[in-house]
């Protein structure tokens, strides 16, 4: 499943590209005397989540030590708006010198995506870096979908991030990633916010799905059709829901996950009332986060958050049936859900009734510590103490 397609029309000129960047790495070195740290994510689009967390700590923490980079999306303009230090173009020239050059690297996605695209197929080649994938969202929810790209891309990764001894699990029995390789430091995004911040009243209501890769390649009819598209539209439209809002002077924000840009256009009519639709690029997802006071949602990773926050969460869960038999669920879902499980619009209506009758927190709070081990926003401090001092030696 391809996201991205850097240097596709152009393979060989890339190839090439990446040939002369390793040689130019051997022949001139690294000699300013600090040490070279590459960091991306969200595949390069935007400077949020994990990825951006960390590299704002690192510029902080770190800028004086060692040269700190971002790796961005040459189609986006976000570099400039929010003036990011020491940003490098994924796919430029500097950016394949810089991969094969660099001591450290943190990815959210994948290193394909994330630090180098072509620099995947030459792998073997950087035996220099000590890389870690710091990931995008506590795994928990969808099971991992592996191609065969990502094969060499998991083995070559020196370093794998968890939350906590739950996702730690996930990752050695489901994803047969080594022990030794499986690092418990925390979440990072955590450290923007302290836990436990429960709005006083609940009056922003956060609505984000998440993707789903049989949709990807769906035509407009196919997708109108779908259940995804009819149940969350049709959501939206529930007059109970719509009159609900009205009485309780209540603000909704939709958006879809980056992976179903494409599709925006079928939700953009939805803005109207007290539900404002917001496309892809223009939406801080962290900034959601913060200002929402609950979050209505499938299985989206960003639950992970609203429950660290002690927020309220609707789970609804339309297509349950087709997760578990397309592509399989880590948790229980009629055990390990922390929140209102909900199948149809009707349910949604009478959990948001609840909620707004005064149940401003999240009802099932007492079980973060079973998903979520560090509640102190020291997560970049022990990541980056446990990874820097690390030489690679394979």
């Amino acid at each position: 499943m391809e996201l991205k397609g850097y240097g596709k029309d152009n393979w060989i000129l890339e190839y090439f590209k990446v040939i002369l960047a390793f040689i130019a790495a051997k022949l001139f070195p690294n000699t300013t005397g600090k040490k070279i740290v590459l960091v991306g994510g969200n595949l390069g689009e935007k400077y949020e989540d994990n990825a951006a967390v960390l590299h704002r700590y690192l510029i902080d923490h770190y800028a004086d030590e060692m040269s700190i980079y971002w790796l961005y999306d040459p189609n986006t303009a976000y570099v400039k708006e929010q003036n990011i230090p020491n940003a490098i173009a994924l796919g430029s020239w500097e950016n394949y010198v810089l991969f094969f050059q660099a001591d450290y690297s943190f990815h959210g996605h994948s290193i394909l995506y994330d630090l180098a695209p072509f620099a995947p197929h030459f792998l073997l080649l950087n035996d220099r870096t000590v890389m870690t994938h710091v990931s995008h969202g506590i795994e928990g929810f969808k099971k991992i979908l592996i191609q065969k790209e990502d094969l060499p891309q998991l083995e070559r990764t020196d370093f794998f991030n968890c939350a906590s001894q739950f996702e730690r699990r996930i990752k050695r029995n489901e994803w047969g990633i080594p022990e030794e390789k499986l690092i418990v430091t925390g979440f990072p995004r955590f450290d923007r916010y302290p836990a436990d911040q429960p709005a006083e009243r609940v009056k922003r209501v956060l609505v984000m799905m998440t993707w789903r890769e049989w949709l990807l390649e769906s035509g407009t009819k196919e997708f109108e059709q779908s259940d995804y598209y009819l149940n969350t539209y049709g959501l939206l439209q529930h007059e109970g829901i719509q009159k609900l809002l009205e009485e309780q002077d209540m603000e909704v924000t939709v958006a879809l996950h980056p992976f179903m840009q494409r599709f925006e256009k079928h939700f953009e009519e939805i803005s109207s009332g007290r539900i404002r639709f917001v496309a892809f690029e223009e939406l801080s997802i962290s900034k959601a986060i913060e200002e929402s006071d609950m979050l209505l949602t499938d299985i989206t990773s960003v639950s992970w958050d609203f429950l660290y926050l002690n927020k309220p969460i609707i789970f609804y869960l339309f297509d349950e049936e087709d997760w578990e038999t397309k592509r399989g669920i880590y948790l229980d879902l009629n055990k390990d859900l922390y929140g209102y499980k909900a199948k149809t619009a009707e349910d949604v209506y009478g959990f948001l009734k609840e909620i707004t009758g005064g149940v401003n927190f999240n009802k099932w709070y007492s079980m973060a510590p079973q998903f979520i081990d560090f509640f102190d926003q020291d997560n970049c401090k022990r990541l980056t103490d446990r990874v820097f001092g690390t030489k690679r030696t394979e």
